[in-house]
């Protein structure tokens, strides 16, 4: 009785919960029982043979070149083989004499019209598979202009089936968007971003440790700001998914990762690490622990600005916040000046003017579309070009959402001036997180001249400073125009500051101080 190896082969891990492989089986047994042939051994194997090298397959035929077996018996043809070079393989042990059977197929293996036959049938399912690739494609491709990512979703989305968006993941979706937002302030590279992230609790959708490779696909990826990119082709369409980011802040992340150098790891996480730099040489000012204190220093040879003490720094921020303390009737006129501020920006939108740009866009993206076409440019020059163009266009719909929440700014305003009514006792009462993160939203321009820290307002800041001096005038000077003026000059800042969401992230540091 010759000894035959027994292969089963479904193509995915799903299908090998179901009844195909003992059908198979099943069948194989009755073939060899009729024809008085004896399994030896049996492989079994859930991954398509639309690919050449399947690792299971592929030792079963170096074991039957061993002479481990006399044949081989398999279900049908396609079960073997969807590819020529896995159907070269087949024929090769043919011609050095192991009989190859197929369990439900009236094939003489070894004449010249069975070997035609099987041929035959193989081209047909190698085909087959063709076709369905093609089909496939076409599929996906109808996804992607519909605004929907056909595979599975990046960390940061969960999925909802085919045909639906992917929604954000409540637990990941908000570390995803720090990682960004730590990675554009400049203060981390990829490696310290992959430590500080996994500290944060980060973790893959198998509940793995995100790697730095990870860390730098999902910076570099456009999907969590709304543009899906192709990595295969380059090409780019617009989603209908929610971003997690704004285009802007992925621009910045991109700014930040084109000129980056890799910085070193520090054992400590000093609170104004990367945040003062020196005023005569633009220097970092790097932060040493001495003695009990922290200092931070320009290394800059001969340079006049030396080193100046952790302390100083706080005394500086602590004095610039203090200007930002108003009381009732402050906030009061505060509210009238700046809603009336509102409501004239309002009324002058320039809506008109965004959706011009946006179809002007339109139109560039048509003509290089054309350009592909009559081969005036190459496909690569046209994938980064669209992609500019879909990121420009990405920006533009943002300020029109942004736009329409004009009417809901007027809530968000009241809320923002009560929680910043007393910035000194929030940043008295925070940790050393916390007051960096204060320190990141209130000021700009952080400097050291010699031994001496110097800070200024961000514009939002200016804008509540100026309008709180105004409030607190002479009743005669209390709505002149001079102050409208002065109101106008630097609203842009406090406006900025409103679509940035800084008003979510003031209330979280606020809410967490008051809680300790």
């Amino acid at each position: 009785m010759k000894r035959c190896f027994g292969y089963v082969r479904v193509s995915t891990q799903k299908q090998g919960e179901g009844v195909s492989l003992e059908a198979q089986r099943d069948a194989i047994i009755q073939f060899a029982q009729k024809n008085d042939l004896a399994i030896s051994q049996w492989f079994e194997e859930k991954e398509t043979a639309a690919k050449k090298g399947r690792p299971i397959f592929s030792a079963m035929v170096g074991q039957l070149k061993r002479g481990k077996a006399d044949g081989l018996i398999v279900h049908k043809i396609d079960r073997s083989a969807r590819n020529f070079a896995d159907w070269a393989k087949i024929g090769d042990l043919a011609d050095s004499g192991i009989d190859v059977h197929f369990a439900t197929e009236s094939l003489d293996f070894r004449s010249r019209g069975g070997r035609l036959s099987a041929d035959i049938q193989a081209v047909i399912a190698a085909d087959y598979i063709r076709n369905l690739r093609e089909e496939c494609l076409k599929g996906m491709r109808g996804r992607l202009k519909q605004g929907l990512y056909p595979w599975g979703a990046p960390i940061g989305y969960l999925n909802n089936g085919g045909g639906k968006p992917k929604t954000p993941d409540p637990k990941r979706a908000p570390l995803i968007k720090e990682m960004f937002e730590l990675y554009a302030s400049g203060t981390h590279s990829i490696r310290s971003l992959q430590i500080e992230m996994k500290r944060r609790g980060l973790r893959t959708t198998t509940n793995g440790i995100v790697s730095r490779t990870g860390v730098e696909h999902v910076l570099a990826n456009p999907f969590y700001c709304g543009i899906i990119r192709l990595q295969s082709s380059c090409e780019t369409f617009t989603a209908i998914h929610e971003p997690l980011i704004s285009v802007s802040l992925f621009q910045a992340a991109q700014d930040v990762k084109a000129g980056r150098t890799a910085k070193r790891v520090t054992r400590r996480e000093h609170t104004y690490r990367g945040l003062f730099r020196c005023a005569h040489c633009n220097s970092a000012m790097t932060p040493e622990l001495q003695k009990g204190h922290v200092y931070y220093r320009c290394h800059t040879p001969d340079c006049l600005t030396t080193t100046t003490r952790e302390e100083m720094i706080e005394r500086k921020i602590e004095r610039l916040l203090a200007t930002a303390c108003f009381d009732d009737d402050q906030l009061a006129k505060m509210e009238s000046y700046i809603f009336e501020w509102f409501a004239g920006k309002t009324a002058s939108s320039d809506r008109p003017a965004l959706k011009l740009r946006m179809s002007q866009l339109d139109r560039r993206v048509e003509r290089l579309t054309d350009a592909l076409i009559d081969q005036h440019i190459d496909p690569d020059t046209f994938a980064r070009r669209k992609e500019a163009l879909m990121l420009e266009r990405a920006g533009i719909e943002e300020e029109l959402a942004n736009s329409e929440k004009s009417k809901r700014r007027r809530e968000d305003l009241r809320e923002f001036l009560e929680l910043a009514k007393n910035l000194g006792r929030t940043y008295e009462m925070a940790n050393s997180q916390e007051r960096r993160q204060i320190v990141e939203l209130t000021t700009s321009n952080r400097v050291v001249m010699g031994r001496n820290p110097s800070v200024e307002p961000r514009n939002w800041l200016k804008t509540l400073q100026i309008v709180g001096d105004v409030s607190s005038g002479a009743h005669h000077r209390d709505t002149s125009r001079t102050t409208f003026h002065r109101i106008d000059e630097h609203a842009a800042g406090l406006t900025e500051m409103l679509l940035a969401d800084e008003v979510a992230c003031l209330k979280r540091l606020v809410s967490t101080s008051e809680g300790a």
